[in-house]
């Protein structure tokens, strides 16, 4: 069998030592390597760098939220799709059906999620086939964390949320392009999380029946869509059990409006005139 020769010519031009390597000029290091192109000319590269991420980096805009509870998990959202003050879309599908037993939320960029979340959706089918039975919800939020730890600071903009019922119960995971993965039990994420949040920390009850679960994550999207501009659209409720996922809401946020405040002196918002 002939042995092929190993090419050692991409070490030529590197340092000897790390005396060497500290005497090189900034110029010269980067033409170190067989990975040569030209870098712009200014005098800090980092903070060059940084800069431009700033110019060119998307503003989103979105509520999601999902909480575990005695039944199951609800999981809700909102449809619109921004980019800054403008309102691209208002009917965008923010949960990804990974499989019958796992949804993923999108928050961030729609292209970074959408992606990689089918991207996950391909590891568990794979997973499954290899063996013979579905992954686990902790499995596949490690299985998201780990592809997208591949990707640290190249970019990503993703907080996702990983749902879903296997051999050990209800699961619910935040995962985000940092790699942070976080096990917990009520979850919030997108510019309109704070307000869900308000709502959510007053009417959550662990032991709360199901229609009030999905009342309180209908309910808790809508109020976040009247205080974020960047929210809005249909709010989408799907509920996780073990005989798996199904969507059980969908309402237009104007209706919703309508329906919880019929009278506008009801509104919180409301003030008497100061005149």
């Amino acid at each position: 069998m002939a042995t092929a020769a190993l090419d050692f010519s991409v070490l030529a031009h590197r340092p000897a030592t790390a005396a060497a390597a500290e005497s090189l000029t900034e110029q010269e290091l980067c033409s170190v390597g067989p990975c040569q192109f030209p870098l712009p000319p200014v005098q800090n590269l980092d903070s060059f760098e940084r800069e431009v991420m700033e110019y060119i980096k998307p503003a989103h805009g979105t509520t999601t939220l999902g909480f575990v509870f005695k039944h199951g998990i609800i999981m809700a959202v909102d449809s619109r799709a921004s980019m800054g003050t403008y309102i691209s879309s208002q009917t965008v599908k923010k949960v990804i059906e990974i499989n019958p037993y796992l949804l993923g939320t999108m928050a961030g960029g729609a292209a970074d999620c959408q992606f990689w979340l089918r991207n996950l959706g391909m590891q568990c089918r794979l997973y499954e086939l290899k063996n013979g039975h579905r992954i686990t919800v902790k499995a596949a939020s490690k299985l998201l964390a780990n592809t997208l730890f591949g990707y640290k600071g190249m970019g990503l903009s993703m907080g996702t949320m990983i749902a879903g019922w296997d051999v050990g119960g209800p699961g619910l995971y935040y995962v985000d392009s940092d790699a942070q993965r976080t096990k917990g039990q009520i979850f919030s994420v997108g510019s309109g999380s704070l307000y869900a949040y308000g709502i959510l920390d007053d009417g959550y009850n662990f032991d709360m029946e199901v229609e009030d679960a999905i009342e309180l994550g209908q309910r808790s999207i809508y109020h976040a869509t009247y205080r974020d501009a960047v929210s809005g659209g249909t709010v989408s409720v799907y509920h996780v059990t073990k005989d798996g996922w199904k969507k059980v809401r969908g309402a237009d946020v104007g209706d919703l409006h309508y329906k919880y405040y019929p009278d506008a002196d009801q509104h919180p918002t409301y003030g008497a005139s100061p005149l």
